[in-house]
This record gives C-alpha cells, structure tokens and sequence, in this order.
C-alpha cells in the first residue's frame, strides 16, 4: 500500500521555489492527447523458479503428495510397517502407500511430511486435510491427523490433532478441517494408522489453509495472491519462461497435463532445481496443482490479461544448441504441438457445447469464456531453427483466430547478433508483438532511457517480458536497482505507441529456496514481503494513463542524456479521472529544481505527490522490516500552469493534478 507522508520536506515538494533559481524546465502539453497507453502496459510474469508454485503461491502444503517423485518417499518419513503401491485410482499418478499392523501393540505404522522447507502454521487458522483411502481388505481403519512442530521443547510434539475414519474398500476423498492451537514457521504433517485398525491405503495427501485466496480449495496463498491484486497489473504472463522449453522435450511444461482433476495431473521435473550447481535443489518438482485453469482465473480476479506462453517445438537451446537434432522438433512433424496452441485458445474462449476443451473448462467451473486475446509461441529461442519452426503456428492460428494477438520473441538478449536477425524473421512473419528481455546492470539502465525513441513505428509492437536491473556486485533488491528500474520504465511509457506491454522477472522467491534473484515478492512459510522494485511497479500500474502527453526539456525528451543531470520523465493523461500524471526520476546525487509548464492549465487544480525514496541505495525491505521503503504520498495545489518542484537526489516523484 502506498503509504500517506505528514511532512512536505519527505516528499522534496517546494511549491514557493522563486523562478530563477529552477534549471529545468519540463514543458508538458496536456492539451493534445498522443498515443494510447495500452491497458496492457505493466504487468507480471510468472514463472516456477525460487519455489513459485509449489511451495509459494500455491496453497498446497504438503511435498510430494501422490508419491511420484523419482524417489518415491522424497518428502517423507516412514516408520513401521509401510508398502508403495502403483495401480492406484489414477493413471497419471499411480503411487500410493498402505499402512499396516506394525507387529507390536506399541509399535506405530504411519509417515510424516516436511513440507516446503517446513510447513508453516498459524494459531488459530484453520487447515483442510483431505487424503482419498480405502481399506483394501475389508473393516474400518482409523487415521490420525497430526499437525507438528518436531523441534519443539515442549512435552508433546503433535498439537493439533483430529481422526479420519476409513470403512469402505472403494477409493473415497475423505476430508478433515484443523485449526492449529500455536504458530510453528518449519512444522510438519504427521499421519499414524490407529491402533486395532485395519490396513489402509492412502493416496494424494493434501493439506491447504483452508483461508485461500478468494476460498478456492484448490487455491492460493492468500498474502501472495493479495500481493499481486495490490498491483493492478494490465497483464499476466505465465507459466514461463525456460520451463516452456524443458531441459529437453520431455520436460518441457504441457498444459493439457495441467488441467482436469488435480488428482491426475501428472507429476513434472522442474529444470531449475538442477540448473545452478551452486543453489541445487533436488527436490524441486512441478505438482502441476497450479495448472492452466488456476492461471486464467487468477488472472480473471486480479483483473489481467492472461498471456500463456507455449512451446514451438524446441527445448532449451542453452542446453541443446540450436542445431537441428532430436532435442528439437522438425517443422514437418510440429502439429501436436501447434495443436497445443489451437485447443488452448479453445479452452479459453471456446463454446462448451461445441469443444471438449471448453466442455472441460466449464466442468472445472468456468461456463463462460476467459476471453484470451494473446498467446506466445516460444521463449528464448534464437537462430534460423526458431522462425522456421514459428511459422506453421502463425500460419494455423492466423486462420482459424485471426484476433488472437500472436507474440514472438527476439531472443535471450537485448542487443546483438541475435536479437538483430529475429527482430527482421518476426516482421516478415507478421507477428503482432515481439518478446525482449533484459536482465542488465545499473549502466544499461542509466543508458536506455531513450532505447525505444528511435524504434520503427509500424509493424509488430514490442513486449518487454522480462527484465530487472542486477547490479553490478548486488544482485538483490536494493533501492537503487528499483530506481534504475523506475527511470528505465519513463521511456517505455514515452513510447506507448511501440510498447504495448512490460513485465518484470521474476515474480516470486522462497528466501530458503532461490535459484535466481533479484526477485519482485519474497517469503518464508508465513511472511512476506514486497520489493522495492515492487513499489516502483506498482507506481506505474495504479497510475498508466490513458494517453501518452508530450514532456520535453529543450525540445528533448527527458531520458537521463547529457546535460540533464541524471533526470528522466514521462507524462500520461488519464481520461477516466480527468488528471495529468508526471514521472520525473532524478538518479544524480543532488536533488534537481525543476518547473513543470504544464500547457494547457488554468486556474486552480487539485492534485498529489508521491515519492519514493531511501537513506541507503543499498537497502532493501525484508521480512523482519517489510515496509522499510515504501512510496509516501502528499496533497498539493497548483494554481495556474507552472509547478515549481525540487526533487531530492535518488527520488521516483510522482505528480497528479486534476486537469
């Protein structure tokens, strides 16, 4: 939340600065409305890297929950008499395990799960167990249902507690609901077969706060799915990034596995649990819980554009080369995968009476359509094997839904060899957006305020789809990386007409469980806590405008150039509130007067400004001091058409006035 300041000198707003002492002078002209600013504009992306889905923003708390990992007990400890079966009720997960008469009266026979680095609870807060079971022979079984905190000094390690009664030989979903009696950051799950009972087998165990985001049961963690409503994002990309691709094309991420019952989807290797030796998480896998229908309804409640990103038959090529071999798919052997495409579009949008994919859809509860108006073929793909391979998916799509927006992509990197000869294929394949990322230090930044000034104005827009300024020596979310971020996105906003969308990446991470950072929104198994780079998103998608409203300074744009003493701007209108918004971002060391010549006002306005600001280009918000930095906002009046300002040093000030 934005936060409200209670002195003027916290914001470094000084209406009375005489005229002769202010060096710059930023005319704005808010009588002529430029290009619209795409509802689009920022957004998110997701991906299942640092512990994302499961584990994050999945609500699922239990590991290896249908016993499929490679190893099957991974997750788990067994003690008594313990059997792994495999002809279970579900094909795609066949796993389970049955519980038996230990030998003893005083022995026990049951198994306990860690969780994601431990499972957090919270005193009071309820907790739905649910476990499908049987009792193979015949009679009735008892299961206990223990919620622990094994490290604890206290007598009894289980402290909430509550009793499953099995008495059929079919396969049923029993459920329970537990409310813990103290708050435990690293517990754990524990399952006992009663004593005198008979054997019982256990399948898809299940624990989820039974307080999820918008009370779905299969659903989110609700401060992290709170996080990303807080921001208003204009678009979500997901599920990916590298994991589209797979280390090879086994792996690659299959949407139709993700969809259906939870129950049966299929377990999935996660390639970011091996990719950094240095950060190795063997036990990182894809649950596929959170699947394609989870993402379009999320994207549906935080009001988003959904923008699924799919594999165009080829597998990580930093992994495989870009050479065509069996790690690829050859272009004449690529219609499943363009059929991918083509039913995803009609498990979105499609009729349910006439599509089984939509028939799907609405049996999961969705009658309606999620109006998807964007897919991405391919991630990071790069050579000639990339366009060679995109262009039957153009072809096919273009026929059968010519209003789906198709988004290629340029490459893995910003500039160079590469990105030079895809920018050119994506033209010629007439795709609608193309796909840049840039994970680049503070100087790239400080030198591409101005990077979309020059781009060509017709042919496909741009997409800015991941991107995150890693400092150099300082990759974690310090302030002045946010900053950087915040004076990088004044040129994007300038070039409304060529971008059309802008995510930051990643989205999520586990502070016991990162692969990569910087990262948006961190947490434990109770807490989180949101970045500074957050606040700056979230600064330009509560404020994107409707049009973009020329700002200069000597005829130039504003973009951090020679002379304008390390300042960036940008100005939109917004049509709904009728106001004028001002992005100034002054990156120097000295705070900069500046006087805004807003052409085209007259008399008195009303209106605020919100800065953000740090005492250390260093610090960052944590999960002890989550609101360390945050944005603080002022009331101001403007009478006629100047505002004279002075932006402290390392300042993101942001200026609304009612027009």
């Amino acid at each position: 939340m934005i936060k409200i300041g209670t002195t003027l000198a916290a914001i470094g707003f000084a209406a009375c600065a005489m005229a002769q002492n202010v060096s710059h002078q930023f005319d704005v002209n808010t009588s002529k409305l430029g290009a619209t600013v795409q509802p689009t504009m920022y957004g998110i992306f997701f991906e299942d890297i640092n512990y994302a889905a499961d584990g994050g923003l999945y609500g699922e708390l239990v590991k290896n929950r249908s016993f499929e990992f490679p190893d099957h007990y991974m997750g788990w400890n067994t003690f008594g008499n313990i059997q792994l079966k495999n002809d279970g009720p579900f094909n795609k997960n066949p796993h389970y395990v049955r519980l038996g008469y230990s030998g003893h009266s005083d022995k026990f026979t049951g198994l306990e799960n860690e969780g994601f680095f431990g499972i957090g609870y919270e005193k009071d807060a309820e907790y739905r167990f649910s476990v499908w079971a049987r009792v193979p022979d015949g009679g009735e079984a008892t299961v206990r249902v223990m919620l622990c905190d094994p490290k604890t000094m206290d007598e009894r390690q289980q402290f909430s507690e509550a009793n499953i009664k099995v008495d059929s030989k079919e396969w049923k979903k029993y459920e329970v609901v537990i409310k813990a009696s103290k708050t435990v950051d690293k517990g754990s799950l524990r399952l006992m077969l009663g004593r005198n009972s008979a054997n019982v087998d256990l399948e898809h165990v299940s624990l989820f706060p039974k307080d999820t985001w918008n009370g779905h049961e299969n659903g989110m963690r609700k401060d992290l799915a709170q996080a990303l409503y807080d921001l208003h994002p204009g678009v979500f990309r997901f599920p990916g990034g590298c994991i589209v691709e797979g280390t090879d094309l086994a792996t690659r991420y299959q949407w139709k596995n993700t969809v259906g019952p939870v129950e049966n989807r299929p377990l999935n290797e996660n390639r970011w649990h091996y990719t950094f030796d240095y950060r190795f998480f063997p036990d990182y896998f894809q649950s596929y819980g959170l699947g394609f229908y989870e993402y379009f309804l999320l994207s549906e409640e935080i009001g988003a554009e959904p923008l699924p990103v799919l594999n165009v038959g080829l597998s990580c090529e930093y992994q495989n080369g870009s050479n065509r071999s069996d790690k690829h798919v050859a272009v004449n052997q690529l219609q499943p995968y363009i059929d991918d495409v083509l039913d995803l579009i009609e498990f979105a949008n499609g009729d349910p009476a006439k599509n089984s994919w939509a028939k799907l859809r609405a049996e999961m509860g969705h009658p309606e359509p999620f109006n998807l108006k964007f897919v991405a073929i391919g991630n990071e793909q790069w050579g000639e094997i990339y366009p060679e391979n995109l262009k039957p998916f153009v072809e096919q799509v273009r026929k059968k839904y010519p209003n789906i927006k198709i988004i290629g992509s340029s490459g893995p990197n910003s500039e160079g060899k590469d990105f030079d000869y895809l920018w050119p294929e994506m033209r010629k394949l007439g795709a609608d957006l193309v796909d840049e990322h840039f994970y680049r230090p503070e100087s790239w930044f400080l030198a591409s305020g101005d990077r979309y000034d020059n781009y060509q104005r017709k042919g496909p827009k741009v997409f800015a789809g991941e991107y995150a300024c890693h400092g150099r020596g300082k990759k974690w979310n310090h302030f002045e990386a946010a900053l950087l971020e915040a004076a990088f996105l004044t040129g994007v906003e300038r070039n409304a007409d060529v971008v059309e969308m802008a995510t930051y990446a990643p989205l999520f991470a586990h502070v016991d469980g990162w692969q990569w950072r910087p990262d948006m929104i961190w947490y434990d198994n109770l807490r989180s806590f949101r970045t500074c780079s957050y606040y700056v998103q979230q600064m330009y998608m509560h404020n994107t405008g409707s049009n973009v409203l020329s700002l200069t300074m000597g005829g130039k744009p504003v973009a951090g150039k020679e002379g304008q003493d390390g300042l960036f701007a940008s100005a939109v209108y917004e049509k709904s509130t009728n106001e004028v918004i001002v992005k100034v971002v002054n990156t120097g060391d000295k705070a900069q007067d500046i006087t805004l010549n807003l052409k085209g006002l007259k008399g008195s306005h009303t209106g605020s400004v919100t800065t953000y600001s740090a005492d250390n280009m260093d610090g960052e918000n944590t999960l002890d001091n989550p609101e360390k930095y945050v944005p603080h906002t002022k009331s101001i009046s403007v009478n006629g058409a100047t505002l004279s300002v002075s932006v402290p040093a390392k300042t993101f000030a942001l200026y609304k006035i009612k027009k």
